[in-house]
């Protein structure tokens, strides 16, 4: 959609495009570059703080003022429009926009697909000169957020949504106002220039996610928009959040100088593309992510996974802890298929002989020592059992001590000065090298030709830092370089494999990124082993990844009661089904709870793969004694509920049910003392009260009759 004024009628030229959920219209003339001035979300058009909506950093024009930040940069100032067009290829919109300062030639690319309240963004940089160009900093959106021409505070009223991992301690959410500490009042209209500072995070090396989360969310409940993003790249990233005298503004980037030693030479008819990012709109922080988990769906790579999800036994967590063999293995296999497990993975340790493999991996050939008669006597137990073979993989990282460490060539590894990079004691392919990939596929292949295999956890558990100056612009461009190989890595294993279910892991969720998940499968959430631990971790899991990809281990052990198995089960329950613990020890009714729970996540899985997260008790703390996650469906929300302790009551808010008829029925578990529950329909509250057990979950249907009322359009939701 696109409307344009004419500079002669003194008005700027102006710029509406969107689909049929969000639009954003952008301005420019001869003396100003184009530029984000509104958004529009759910009926309402917000006018933003404006700045330049392209801002690009090389080392012969800096920032003005200076400064570290993302934004004012003297290119950005300088850019000048130069044309556009549009794109319509079955409901995929697509606009680009080209603008020129100097010898350096933007395009910012946008696509917006409908019914998806979502724009995914990213800029082209080309050298149209004879000279070169040194780019120090590309950002891949940048954009005001706040109400331009306000008047008072343009910061108040405004919170942020973000998150830090950790290992063992993923998705730690928290919603802090942006007045404050952050952003303190600074007079800063007196000095004439905008601020210098801004509120940042950044990460650097290959965890993508190792602290910080490439994913946040802005709110103003006042002015009733939200706007949640996420930086789709698998290497180093930076997010920031700068106050101006007139308002505030958002910027993502990929990797930057500044903060993870990116450069890069343009030579002339040189481009560059920065890493695509994602801006989803909403009228709060729950339908902004709901149209970001929209995003997540549309653009995942098309796989039978997607909608089939089977269960998943793996033997690690809390059961054979890296250490399988066959008398082991045998017991697990059976009673796996008999509670109904589809996918049996054998996890770390397959490859071993030594008893010590974390500095010998690379060769990934089965062990003699722990399979007597070969791996091939398990994979065959498993297929027996009507199961899909899965393998736990490392490929990125070779032992120091493994044989392959000699037999590929150096340049094959990330290095630093002619040095191979060694991080706990294992070295690190560079996918950019045609012998490393071709190590790779080689092992994929020869393990689907020989066993079968259909089912990868690919787990990843070394950062081997900025990256690599080998044929390289700098480290930080070698890295983005291999990030990218990975990738196309990965896209050419299910291109010859495509029924191949791979799973995401790096040491728990490391590496939990929009790069990664748009190909594969599902992702492990935590390498948590405290069952008691779990809940935050599952209940956030859904802001930072799709519903139907969070894999949080559900791991219930022969010692424990009844109430502590459910607990565990209900905390995989509303994701990817993925069990783990010792089954064949168990009792008949303990694994008749643990067959009951596969049964239930079966049936629930294709409303799961369709449903939005949102939260009745709110962000997930890590202390909370009562967590919950709700998914919402079209006739009916599921939701886990975890009590950890404290009174033996809560209320939970369901806004978008308010005046709804709701019944509220058990899903799981059924064989234990159900929990007391109250609807209010005036309030949209669901009042629980639980049994004297103060460790307890439960997961409950709530069932509600449509009404005149469209809920999308009273509250935004999804």
């Amino acid at each position: 959609m696109t409307t344009t004024q004419p500079a002669a009628t003194g008005a700027k030229p102006t710029l509406a495009w969107g689909n049929d959920r969000v639009t954003l219209t952008f301005d420019w003339d001869a003396e100003s570059p184009v530029t984000c001035v509104a958004v529009a979300v759910a009926g309402r058009t917000l006018p933003v703080h404006r700045v330049p909506a392209v801002e690009i950093l090389t080392a012969d024009a800096g920032h003005r003022p200076a400064s570290g930040r993302l934004a004012h940069t003297e290119h950005g100032a300088r850019l000048r429009y130069v044309d556009h067009h549009e794109i319509d290829e079955g409901g995929v919109r697509r606009l680009v926009i080209r603008e020129r300062s100097g010898d350096l030639e933007v395009r910012l690319e946008l696509t917006a697909r409908d019914g998806v309240a979502a724009v995914t963004s990213r800029v082209i940089a080309s050298n149209v000169g004879d000279g070169r160009i040194v780019l120090r900093a590309v950002a891949s959106w940048v954009a005001g957020f706040t109400a331009r021409d306000h008047s008072g505070d343009a910061l108040a009223g405004w919170e942020r949504l973000t998150g830090t991992n950790d290992w063992l301690g993923e998705g730690r959410w928290t919603r802090t106002p942006l007045r404050g500490p952050d952003f303190v009042p600074l007079a800063e209209h007196l000095t004439g220039h905008n601020p210098r500072g801004s509120l940042s995070a950044v990460s650097t090396g290959t965890w993508s996610t190792a602290h910080q989360l490439p994913t946040g969310i802005l709110e103003s409940r006042e002015a009733s928009l939200a706007l949640a993003w996420q930086i789709e790249h698998n290497g180093a990233w930076r997010w920031e959040i700068g106050e101006d005298t007139a308002g505030a503004y958002l910027a993502l980037s990929g990797p930057t100088d500044a903060d993870s030693g990116w450069s890069r030479v343009l030579t002339p008819a040189e481009s560059f593309e920065s890493v695509p990012v994602t801006l989803a709109l909403g009228v709060d922080a729950v339908s902004a992510i709901g149209a970001l988990t929209d995003h997540r769906r549309a653009t995942r790579r098309t796989h039978p996974d997607n909608t089939a999800m089977p269960v998943i036994f793996n033997d690690y967590m809390n059961t054979l802890d890296g250490d399988p063999t066959t008398e082991k293995l045998l017991p697990l296999i059976r009673t796996a298929a008999e509670v109904g497990a589809e996918v049996f993975c054998i996890d770390a340790g397959w490859y071993d002989d030594s008893g010590y493999w974390w500095d010998s991996v690379g060769t990934w050939m089965p062990s003699t020592t722990r399979f007597p008669g070969g791996l091939g006597e398990v994979i065959d137990a498993i297929h027996a059992e009507g199961m899909i073979a899965g393998l736990w993989l490392e490929p990125e990282v070779v032992g120091i001590q493994s044989p392959i460490a000699d037999a590929l060539p150096v340049e094959a590894f990330l290095q630093r000065n002619g040095e191979r990079v060694v991080e706990h004691d294992r070295f690190h392919l560079d996918l950019r090298h045609p012998t490393a990939r071709a190590h790779l596929d080689a092992v994929v292949d020869r393990l689907v030709a020989d066993f079968g295999i259909g089912f990868f956890k690919i787990d990843y558990n070394i950062n081997p830092g900025p990256g690599t100056d080998r044929d390289a612009d700098s480290v930080g461009d070698g890295l983005l370089r291999h990030n990218r190989a990975h990738l196309d890595w990965i896209d050419g294993v299910l291109d010859r494999h495509p029924d191949l279910i791979v799973e995401n892991c790096s040491s728990g969720a490391m590496r939990m990124d929009y790069a990664m998940l748009s190909r594969l499968a599902m992702q492990s959430t935590s390498d948590q082993q405290d069952f008691r631990k779990y809940p935050p971790i599952a209940a956030s899991a859904p802001i930072s990844i799709l519903p139907e990809q969070a894999a949080s281990w559900a791991y219930p052990q022969p010692e424990m009661d009844a109430e502590e198995s459910s607990f565990c089960l209900v905390t995989g329950l509303l994701g990817r089904f993925y069990v783990s613990g010792h089954l064949n020890r168990m009792n008949d009714e303990q694994r008749s709870r643990v067959a009951t729970a596969i049964a239930v996540a079966k049936d629930l899985r294709g409303e799961i793969a369709t449903a939005h997260p949102h939260w009745p008790l709110g962000l997930p703390r890590w202390d909370d004694a009562w967590l919950a996650l709700g998914l919402r469906g079209a006739k009916s929300d599921l939701v886990s509920i975890w009590r950890r302790g404290g009174a033996n009551a809560t209320t939970l808010s369901f806004p978008h049910l308010v005046g709804h008829d709701v019944e509220v029925t058990p899903v799981f578990p059924l064989d234990l003392p159900a929990w007391h529950t109250d609807w209010d329909a005036t309030t949209g509250t669901l009042h629980v009260r639980g049994t004297d057990t103060r460790l307890a979950a439960r997961t409950l249907r709530l069932s509600h009759r449509p009404t005149e009322v469209d809920d999308d359009a009273r509250t935004g939701s999804h």
